[in-house]
């Protein structure tokens, strides 16, 4: 993620796609981050406590090589996966092949292919919704979503320890405090957790922080899970990371709601479209 990052970049038309620095590059690797990942299902809880998708229709924007939607498809009951990436689409088509409920469409965060109120829970994870430049992708979500949907963003807490200070360094201008008063003034609830990131062997651990991180900063990050860890991991049981994570979840309003109201406000006042 180093070399383009979350800096709020713009792209030039509502067609343009950022490549991501990883997993459009280094796709085997990811998938050894991707299983790495929340494996204790602490990202998986929060998000089913904030939104549940059980019978409901949802879409994964950004979604890579599909890892997500077979979880999503165990419950819901349709899931489709939006990602920009040609080789990706095709990797996340093999993998739900046999899944009958689940879809892989090509398309962006600011041009999602589906009709306009399709969707009650469109989820992100650390895709696109990175801070202030995302207002396209933003408004496209809430043309998807229908009245009393969710839009949930995971992303990681670049304010956490040991990862955060990881990113920090490559992203000396980023700045989480405001990225956290964007997505607040968007009307955002956030909750925080920490999730434990935990790899078999060293070689996945080096391999994984090697795409993420620029070189100086991998090795810094390498030796210092080493250290905690030991050198052969902990208790035979592999290397463990902890990896502090951001849930945001803005609710589509199922009515009208009154100018002068906030849509996100626990005050605000609306009025059901079958009584206006």
């Amino acid at each position: 993620m180093w070399k383009i990052a979350r800096r709020g970049q713009r792209t030039t038309s509502r067609a343009d796609v950022l490549p991501s620095p990883n997993i459009w590059y280094y796709p085997d690797t990811y998938e050894l981050e991707n299983r790495a990942q929340d494996v204790d299902g602490d990202i998986w809880r929060v998000l089913a406590e904030e939104c549940s998708w059980q019978g409901k229709d949802v879409l994964d924007v950004g979604c890579g090589d599909g890892f997500h939607l077979p979880r999503f498809a165990g419950t819901a009951r349709s899931v489709i996966g939006v990602e920009p990436h040609e080789p990706l689409v095709r990797r996340a088509e093999r993998r739900v092949a046999g899944l009958s409920s689940v879809r892989v469409l090509r398309g962006s965060a600011q041009l999602i292919p589906v009709p306009d109120a399709s969707a009650d829970v469109v989820h992100a994870r650390t895709a696109y919704f990175f801070g202030p430049g995302c207002e396209p992708g933003l408004r496209e979500a809430d043309r998807v979503l229908r009245p009393g949907g969710a839009l949930v963003i995971v992303d990681l807490d670049v304010s956490s320890e040991p990862y955060g200070r990881w990113m920090r360094a490559d992203l000396p201008d980023y700045d989480p405090a405001a990225v956290d008063a964007f997505f607040a003034g968007q009307g955002f609830r956030c909750r925080r957790l920490t999730a434990q990131w935990r790899f078999a062997d060293s070689e996945s651990l080096a391999a994984v922080l090697r795409i993420e991180f620029s070189p100086e900063v991998a090795d810094r990050a390498i030796e210092e899970v080493l250290r905690d860890n030991g050198s052969r991991g902990r208790h035979g049981a592999g290397f463990t990371v902890p990896v502090g994570y951001r849930v945001l979840v803005r609710d589509k309003p199922a009515g009208l709601v009154l100018p002068g109201h906030s849509s996100s406000s626990s005050s605000s006042v609306s009025i059901s479209p079958s009584t206006a």
